[in-house]
């Protein structure tokens, strides 16, 4: 009888320390999906119609784009400066029939693809409206508010012209009559050098230039003089230019290069396709793939030329920005912020597709949808 109640004693015993480990491995079990889930989603879902801001039609969405702490609406006939409420803070009258925007800091100019026109804007006010003799064909502005504009030419492959602060063209524009078409411009930090790239198409390959403009104050006007001119290894198209790291950094659309006043080098970096390149704080944020319709990654690239982040980000990068060491980068409908370093501050999914994004201070991002123009804390 002892022996039996021994037994049961001991069967009860196993039973209670089965029961415990089956609920330890239940919760263990539970806590591991929940972290894998955590590695391959988003940390969270935002319905970006319950967000502060304003809502609007999808054409009109179109319009908008992310400047400073609110948004800056352009149109053919008008470019007006909105908060995030929706209310108008300025709007001034243009005659453009293919407005563009390209922003520079707390800048932007706006310009009319193929016509003559252009104009630039701060939080404030427009600061200057003005016209070309030529057509424009690009543009770019630094944190400066130094412009420089690509212009065509009747005899030459394409002239670029800059202007300063002030809206004071700077007499001595640079006309192209060797070196090729003109394909981008960028400054430097400070304004006082000018990366222009050329495509020359007269020999029997397509030849890639690189030319440097350094600018000076002579007679209290800026004048802009030859500095450099490089040619590249092979004949792909130098259609990106960034300043990163206190250099220039040149992108074909597999190839890459750094630009200095002495000499320019190969980027030690093999991608088959870089589809976007831009600057964080001195380092290379590169949003490339393994070829078309491949999944897009990203590398980040410090100024020593380390990669200190790789990872895929999706099928369809749809908008990025950055301010100061964040940027902010919509893909299909997920919208990361990363710091430069490659940490990953946020990382959200939304129900609507973005057409843009930007920053407001340091904590809080501006998504421009298909339904309107949001905010987002994160």
């Amino acid at each position: 009888m002892d022996e039996g109640k021994t037994i049961k004693k001991k069967l009860l015993f196993a039973m209670i320390i089965f029961f415990i480990l089956v609920v330890a491995s239940s919760v263990l079990l539970y806590f591991v999906s929940k972290k894998q889930t955590s590695l391959e989603g988003a940390d969270s879902s935002v319905r970006l119609s319950a967000q502060s801001g304003f809502a609007c039609e999808f054409a009109e969405a179109q319009k908008f784009y992310p400047f400073c702490d609110g948004v800056l609406k352009v149109t053919g006939d008008r470019v007006a400066y909105l908060t995030l409420s929706g209310n108008e803070a300025y709007g001034y009258s243009v005659k453009y029939t293919n407005p563009f925007c390209v922003f520079g800091g707390d800048y932007a100019v706006v310009f009319d693809l193929d016509g003559y026109g252009f104009s630039v804007y701060d939080a404030d006010t427009q600061i200057y409206s003005k016209s070309t003799d030529e057509k424009i064909k690009g543009a770019t502005i630094s944190n400066d508010c130094f412009v420089s504009l690509i212009l065509g030419s009747e005899d030459a492959y394409g002239q670029v012209m800059i202007v300063d602060d002030e809206g004071n063209y700077i007499s001595n524009k640079w006309i192209s009559k060797d070196s090729g078409y003109p394909v981008a411009v960028k400054f430097n930090d400070d304004s006082s050098v000018l990366a222009i790239s050329t495509i020359n198409t007269n020999g029997a390959v397509v030849k890639p230039y690189i030319k440097l403009l350094s600018l000076r104050t002579d007679n209290n006007k800026i004048v802009a003089d030859d500095y450099a001119i490089y040619s590249t290894e092979n004949d792909d198209i130098i259609s990106s230019i960034i300043y990163s790291g206190k250099r220039f950094l040149v992108f074909g659309s597999d190839s890459a290069y750094v630009v200095t006043g002495e000499a320019i080098s190969a980027l030690n970096v093999s991608y088959s396709s870089m589809n976007n390149v831009f600057d964080v704080d001195d380092h290379l944020f590169l949003v490339y793939s393994d070829g078309v319709g491949q999944v897009n990654k990203l590398a980040i690239i410090d100024s020593s030329n380390n990669i200190v982040y790789d990872s895929s980000l999706g099928s369809v990068v749809n908008a990025y920005n950055t301010y100061k060491n964040r940027a902010v980068i919509s893909v299909d409908r997920r919208i990361f912020v990363f710091e430069s370093n490659g940490d990953v501050i946020s990382d959200i999914s939304v129900d609507e597709d973005v057409l843009r994004v930007g920053f407001v201070g340091n904590d809080k991002v501006i998504v421009v949808s298909t339904s309107g123009v949001h905010t987002y804390t994160y």
